[in-house]
């Protein structure tokens, strides 16, 4: 067999990772349709195994907690960042660091409250909608709704609870995709009585 050499299209090619199976396995090489087409097959089976779109928009904010609460381990081990004192620092490292290395992209921040605790996260390019429209009998799916939980979970494992949700969607006829993160409060530490 052989190789033809020089095929017309380039696959988009993207970074993912692995945590904690092995230090030489920890970094692959992913076709990034491949990543959106499983993403996307993970949304249909949810749709078919619930009854209407708020439960499915709930379940994808619940995986993508979960998934926050283990992937800010990984992130904060690969980025070397330190604790953000304010809120404008994590919105930067979010942005700027935390979408680059997981997701390729690079969304702007704007929008920003007068109090300093409230922006928007604008993606012109969301990767796991590729290839995807929404059906008409779907018009309450948030489809991305999974980034809502991820973002959560992570934040609230460095002691920072905030409200994540989409107000604008590609999908849904929008020029962009909005993401609107407002800060709740500081999470205090429960230590026993004794420990410090």
């Amino acid at each position: 067999m052989s190789r033809q050499a020089g095929r017309g299209t380039e696959s988009k090619k993207m970074y993912w990772y692995l945590p904690f199976i092995s230090p030489s396995a920890s970094m692959h090489l992913m076709n990034s349709e491949l990543f959106t087409l499983t993403y996307g097959a993970l949304v249909t089976q949810l749709c078919k195994d619930y009854e209407n779109d708020e439960d499915v928009n709930k379940q994808l904010d619940k995986m993508g907690y979960n998934i926050g609460v283990r992937l800010i381990e990984d992130f904060l081990a690969r980025s070397n960042v330190g604790r953000c004192h304010d809120f404008r620092e994590t919105a930067d490292v979010i942005a700027k660091i935390a979408f680059k290395m997981y997701l390729g992209i690079t969304p702007s921040i704007t929008n920003w409250s007068p109090g300093g605790d409230e922006f928007s996260l604008i993606l012109e390019n969301n990767p796991l909608v590729d290839f995807v429209e929404l059906p008409d009998n779907h018009s309450t799916l948030i489809y991305s709704n999974l980034l809502c939980g991820v973002l959560r979970g992570a934040l609230e494992m460095v002691q920072m609870a905030v409200d994540v949700k989409f107000v604008q969607d590609t999908l849904k006829g929008d020029s962009v995709t909005e993401i609107r993160m407002k800060f709740i409060r500081r999470i205090e530490d429960n230590l026993p009585a004794g420990e410090e």
